[in-house]
């Protein structure tokens, strides 16, 4: 799926975030299109997380404005959690809860927030979980998962509220080698399917296979963004190559 020049899901305009004297991201300015799959990469501590927690608001900027389908999430006076429900969020570290088993853990927040029937949370849950190859884990609880399988089931749960943009952070990180691919297939469906997503990754392949554009950040800026074939192969700036040189 082409990205949606017409429809902009995600505008950042002069994004600045401290924390106290430390300055993470000093002047960030993106715009995001429906249906586009934009990856950042960078060293550690160039800013990608901080970023993607703020286009949340799990962070709160410091200055600057991120507008998300056309509602100021910057603005105090904004009702966040509603803004939210349309943006999923997979960490690191999966998240889920080790108290509820897989199904409890995917139907909690259409049940809370969108006030969803427990019929229809189960359904769409188990709808979801086929979607990820682990329609027979529903009843399994996260201890009894690996960690692929554990990651499969936190992107699920987010797409559980009909999300129209996905945020992930460093989804793979925390995976054993042979479990990536599975969650990186995963990713590839959604992409094909046209979903907006904001990906902070260290896998370059998946990079290159699936991003519209990489942004590389370092130092809190964006240093260079391209096409993958352009700035992964042929980058301009020398930071850029450095860091592509010992990455890839």
């Amino acid at each position: 799926m082409a990205a949606n020049k017409n429809n902009v899901k995600i505008e950042v305009k002069n994004l600045k975030k401290d924390f106290e004297d430390l300055e993470v991201l000093k002047d960030i300015s993106t715009t995001v299109y429906e249906g586009e799959v934009v990856v950042l990469i960078g060293p550690s501590g160039s800013g990608k997380s901080t970023f993607l927690r703020c286009l949340n608001r799990l962070e709160e900027a410091t200055a600057g404005t991120i507008i998300i389908d056309g509602y100021d999430i910057t603005d105090k006076k904004i009702d966040i959690n509603k803004v939210r429900e349309k943006i999923g969020m997979v960490f690191q570290h999966f998240n889920l809860f080790n108290n509820l088993n897989v199904i409890k853990n995917m139907t909690l927040a259409p049940l809370e927030l969108k006030k969803a029937s427990p019929e229809e949370a189960n359904e769409n849950a188990m709808r979801m979980l086929r979607r990820v190859g682990l329609e027979d884990k529903a009843e399994s609880y996260p201890s009894q998962l690996s960690g692929g399988q554990k990651q499969r089931v936190a992107i699920a749960r987010s797409l559980c509220m009909h999300p129209d943009i996905m945020l992930f952070d460093e989804p793979t990180s925390a995976l054993d080698p042979e479990m990536v691919g599975e969650v990186l297939q995963v990713m590839k469906d959604l992409a094909a399917e046209g979903m907006t997503m904001v990906i902070v990754t260290h896998e370059m392949g998946f990079a290159r296979e699936v991003a519209d554009r990489v942004l590389f950040m370092d130092g809190g800026y964006i240093v260079e963004e391209g096409p993958p074939q352009e700035l992964l192969l042929h980058p301009k700036e020398p930071r850029t190559i450095d860091f592509l040189n010992k990455v890839l």
